[in-house]
């Protein structure tokens, strides 16, 4: 017998679980950003393959993170900004909201200006221009984004996180990395202030706040729509059981365009001059490896730019509904977002650093997502007898207090010893 779930969704028999996937693949566009393009090409021209385990130790943290957050959404019908937003105060609500709308910001400045970069590489587009262009093209994306048409935009994001796949990993096939090189990467250390604050940046862009309250509502919005009843508990087991496997398999691929951005700094970029940058890693690449591969690298890019920016829009809106209890249309979001980009574009900052800055600040948004996550999804009060485990109750403590005192070593590397 078959359960209907939500419009057009039907929950299939034991091995047709893949009709449930695709929640976790939007969210793990926040995974495969601009920022992270950035933050992790400057981390293999810089430092080789240095800064592998931070990159394995974050999308770890990720997978655990994301399917607590689908899941707490499955469970409750409600996204995490809901659930926080019924149990503080208004004080509280207005404050927390500041410092998550600051982390959205943030992620979607790294968004637009990433796609404008790209479209400067490819056609030679003035950057200011590039990022109303990628504005524009988001907001044509977003129109997708509603409960009725869930599936549609699932379906658009995975087609372009499937250009992002190709377009950052197939220059490993024409310069592959040093498998020894890799191995050492394994092992846990830094080079000075710099690798630490490329490391507080690759986490941030790992491990995006904003993805962990999105993803609450992807989940929700894709099985539980308004006004429908709470799954039974075969059924929401069956859904629990699906997310775990789209949670899997989505950052599994994002975990592996990360890593590969790094691995191909370092074989190909690692001591050359000027790739500390997305233009200049591009030239190289382009030098190096050839222009065919530089093309593809950028159309992955600005692949990367015009999904995320989309996936971006959509948690600024669950922030700030949940939080503030206040709806404004996406689009309306989508141009009030994007000004402080283009302002930044015109007036001539060096891109690639904000991007890198972009991602330093989301790591300190971390814990204020992860330490409420982690507390909700333990409360038996609210998720019933799906609350977490013990062994996972401890991995996320672990996860976030790692984060805490990453950002304190930062902190204190930058601002008291001098670095």
């Amino acid at each position: 017998m078959k359960t209907e779930l939500s419009p057009g969704v039907v929950a299939p028999r034991r091995g047709a679980g893949v009709l449930l996937l695709g929640p976790a693949f939007v969210a793990a566009i926040a995974y495969v950003d601009p920022g992270n393009v950035a933050a992790n090409l400057t981390a293999g021209a810089q430092f080789g393959y240095l800064l592998v385990w931070v990159l394995v130790a974050a999308n770890i943290m990720a997978v655990m993170v994301q399917y607590q957050s689908a899941k707490l959404g499955l469970v409750t019908g409600h996204s995490l900004p809901e659930l926080l937003g019924q149990r503080f105060p208004t004080w509280g609500r207005r404050l927390f909201w500041l410092q998550a709308e600051t982390v959205a910001v943030a992620t979607d400045l790294a968004e637009v200006v990433g796609g404008a970069i790209a479209l400067n590489l490819l056609f030679g587009i003035p950057l200011p221009l590039g990022g109303i262009i990628i504005g524009a093209a988001s907001m044509a994306l977003l129109l997708m984004q509603n409960r009725r048409r869930q599936r549609s935009f699932e379906n658009a994001i995975i087609v372009l996180l499937g250009v992002i796949t190709v377009g950052f990993l197939c220059g490993l096939i024409v310069s592959p990395p040093s498998a020894g090189g890799v191995l050492g990467g394994l092992v846990p250390r830094f080079q000075g202030t710099e690798s630490v604050m490329l490391a507080a940046s690759m986490l941030g862009a790992t491990v995006m706040p904003h993805a962990i309250y999105v993803h609450s509502a992807l989940s929700r919005d894709r099985h539980r729509p308004v006004g429908s009843d709470a799954p039974d508990e075969r059924t929401l087991s069956r859904l629990i059981g699906a997310t775990r496997w789209d949670v899997v398999s989505a950052l599994a691929i994002a975990g592996a365009v990360n890593i590969g951005m790094l691995l191909l700094a370092a074989s190909a970029l690692s001591g050359r001059e000027g790739t500390d940058s997305i233009e200049g890693a591009h030239a190289a690449i382009t030098t190096t490896l050839g222009p065919v591969i530089g093309a593809v690298f950028a159309v992955g890019l600005l692949a990367s730019g015009l999904a995320s920016t989309a996936v971006g829009s959509y948690a600024g809106a669950t922030i700030m509904g949940g939080l503030l209890k206040v709806q404004i249309p996406l689009l309306l979001r989508r141009v009030l977002t994007l000004i402080p980009a283009v302002i930044i574009l015109a007036v001539g900052m060096d891109p690639t650093q904000v991007l890198v800055l972009s991602q330093v600040a989301l790591s300190f948004g971390i814990p204020f997502a992860l330490i409420p996550l982690f507390l909700l999804s333990r409360d038996r009060r609210v998720m019933g007898r799906h609350a977490d485990h013990p062994a996972l109750q401890v991995a996320a403590a672990v996860s976030a207090l790692l984060v805490i005192v990453l950002n304190g070593v930062l902190i204190w590397l930058t601002f008291v010893s001098g670095g």
